[in-house]
C-alpha cells in the first residue's frame, strides 16, 4: 500500500493511518517532490509527479499496490492511474476530484515566505508572527511542521518558490487520458467543498468503477479529523475487493 500526502504535508502526516493498516499490507508513505525528505524539482505538474511516482513503484514496491492519495497526492495518484501502464490493485482518492479548483493557497505561501527566518529562533516565534495572517491555529501548526532547525538556522523543507510559481498547475488537473477501470474509492468529508455533486460526473468520467464514501462532519483533512471512520471506510472497500477477486468454485 502506497500513501501520498497533500500539499504542504509529508509522509509523517499519515503515520497513524499507516500503523492502523499495517496488518493488511506493507505500507510505503512517500514524500512527494518539494516536500518532506524528497528532492526539490522545478516541475510540480501532475504528469511530472506521476513519472517520479511510477519510477518509485517500479523500483521499490514489490507487489501490485493499493494507491492512496490525499488532495494533491490524490491528483498525482489519479494521473498515474490514468496515464501509466502500471497495474494497481485499487485506487483510493481522499477528498479531491479530477478537476480544476478555484481555490488558491498563494496567500499561505506568501505568509510563509514573508517570515524573516534569520530573526526567528524557533517554531513558537514563527507561529506568533503568522497568527495575524493565518488565524486558524491548527492550520498554522500544520504549515510550521515544514520549518526545521539546521546548523545554519531555521529553513523551510518545502520548496516555497516552486510551489508558489506553479500553484495553478497544483490546483488544476490538465490530464487527458482514456477512462481507467481500476477499482476506485473516493472518500470525502461532508464539510469540505472539494468533492460535491458537481464533481461526481468528472469522477465517473475518468473512473467509471468509482465508489464514493462520505465521512459526515469531516472536512478536507478527514484522515486526521476522523481517522477511525476513514479506516473503517477503507477496510470495507478493501474487503469488498478481496471478495470480488476470489475464484468461484464450479457447481
Amino acid at each position: 500500500m502506497v500513501i501520498l500526502h497533500g500539499l504542504f504535508g509529508s509522509a509523517t502526516n499519515w503515520r497513524r493511518i499507516a500503523e492502523a493498516l499495517s496488518d493488511q499490507r506493507q505500507i510505503f508513505c512517500v514524500d512527494l517532490p518539494n516536500h518532506g525528505e524528497s528532492p526539490w524539482t522545478d516541475d510540480m505538474s501532475y504528469p511530472a509527479q506521476a513519472v517520479l511516482l511510477a519510477d518509485f513503484l517500479c523500483a521499490e514496491v514489490p507487489e501490485t499496490p493499493i494507491l492512496i492519495g490525499h488532495s494533491m497526492g490524490g491528483k498525482a495518484a489519479m494521473t498515474l492511474a490514468l496515464q501509466h501502464q502500471i497495474l494497481l490493485d485499487a485506487l483510493v482518492v481522499v477528498d479531491i476530484a479530477p478537476t480544476a479548483y478555484p481555490h488558491t493557497h498563494e496567500p499561505l505561501v506568501e505568509s510563509m515566505k514573508s517570515l524573516d527566518l534569520a530573526a526567528i529562533r524557533n517554531r513558537r516565534e514563527a507561529e506568533m508572527q503568522l497568527e495575524k495572517a493565518i488565524p486558524e491555529k491548527a492550520l498554522r501548526q500544520f504549515l510550521l511542521q515544514n520549518l526545521r532547525s539546521t546548523s545554519d538556522g531555521l529553513r523551510w523543507r518545502i520548496n516555497l518558490e516552486v510551489i508558489h510559481r506553479q500553484m495553478r498547475a497544483i490546483t488544476g488537473f490538465d490530464v487527458e487520458a482514456a477512462p481507467c477501470d481500476t477499482p476506485s474509492l473516493f472518500i470525502y468529508g461532508t464539510q469540505s467543498d472539494y468533492v460535491t455533486p458537481k464533481t461526481t460526473p468528472a469522477i465517473l468520467k475518468h473512473f467509471p468503477k468509482a465508489r464514493l464514501a462520505a465521512i459526515e462532519g469531516a472536512g478536507h483533512w478527514l484522515h486526521a479529523q476522523e481517522p477511525q471512520r476513514f479506516i473503517q471506510a477503507f477496510r470495507e472497500f478493501a474487503d469488498a475487493l478481496e471478495v470480488s477477486s476470489m475464484p468461484r468454485r464450479a457447481t
